[in-house]
C-alpha cells in the first residue's frame, strides 16, 4: 500500500510543465511591455508567436501526460483547469500585438505602456503562484493571491481613466474606437492572469 507521501511525491512532471506554461505566458507579457515602452513601438511579432508556441507545447505535453500517467500530484481536473487558464494569457497578448501591428499609425499618441506594465506584473505573480504549487502551503499562496487582486483593482481604476479620455472630445471616432478596443484586450489579458491565479489558489485551498 502506498503512503500519501509516496503518492504525492510522484507526477512532478506536471508541476514542471505548468511552470513552463506560466513562464511562457509571462515572457509574452514582457515582450508586449518592452514593445510598447520602446521609442518607436514597432511591433516585432516573432517574440509573441514564440511565447505562444512554447505555451502550446507545454499544454500539449500536459494533455499527453494526463492520458499516460496513473498518478498525479493534484487532481486531474485542477491540472486541466490551470493549464487552460495559462494558455489563454499569451493568446490574448498575441491578439493585442497582431492588431496593434495593423493600427500603429493611428495610435502614435496613445500610451499603452502603463497598462502593459501591470499585465507583466500580474503574469509575474502567476509564475510565482504556479511555482508555489509544489509546496501546497496556504499562507504564501494567499499573499500572492492578494497581490494579484491588488493589481487587478488598479487596472480597473486605470480603465476608468481610459473612459474619461474616450469621452473628452479630444479624439476622433477612429481613435476612440481603437483606444477602447485595445485597452479592453489588455484588461481581458489581466483578467486571464487573475483567473489562473484563482485556480492555483483554489488548488492549494483543497490540498493544504
Amino acid at each position: 500500500m502506498f503512503s500519501l507521501q509516496t503518492i504525492f511525491g510522484q507526477g512532478n512532471q506536471f508541476y514542471t510543465l505548468l511552470e513552463e506554461a506560466a513562464v511562457a505566458a509571462h515572457d509574452s507579457t514582457r515582450a508586449l511591455h518592452a514593445m510598447l515602452k520602446a521609442a518607436d513601438r514597432q511591433p516585432a511579432l516573432d517574440a509573441f508567436k514564440l511565447a505562444r508556441q512554447r505555451e502550446r507545447e507545454a499544454s500539449d505535453k500536459i494533455s499527453f501526460e494526463l492520458v499516460n500517467s496513473f498518478i498525479t500530484p493534484i487532481e486531474r481536473e485542477d491540472i486541466e483547469a490551470l493549464a487552460s487558464a495559462l494558455y489563454k494569457i499569451p493568446k490574448q497578448v498575441e491578439k493585442f500585438a497582431d492588431r496593434y501591428s495593423l493600427a500603429t499609425r493611428h495610435l502614435e499618441h496613445i500610451d499603452f505602456a502603463p497598462r502593459a506594465a501591470m499585465l507583466e506584473q500580474a503574469s509575474a505573480v502567476v509564475v510565482k503562484m504556479v511555482h508555489e504549487l509544489r509546496n501546497l502551503k496556504l499562507e504564501p499562496m494567499k499573499a500572492l493571491n492578494d497581490q494579484l487582486r491588488s493589481i487587478e483593482n488598479e487596472a480597473d481604476r486605470l480603465m476608468l481613466e481610459l473612459y474619461r479620455d474616450i469621452y473628452s472630445g479630444r479624439l476622433d471616432n477612429l481613435q476612440m474606437f481603437l483606444l477602447k478596443e485595445f485597452f479592453e484586450i489588455l484588461e481581458k489579458a489581466i483578467d486571464r492572469c487573475r483567473e489562473a491565479g484563482v485556480v492555483a489558489y483554489e488548488i492549494v485551498l483543497k490540498n493544504s
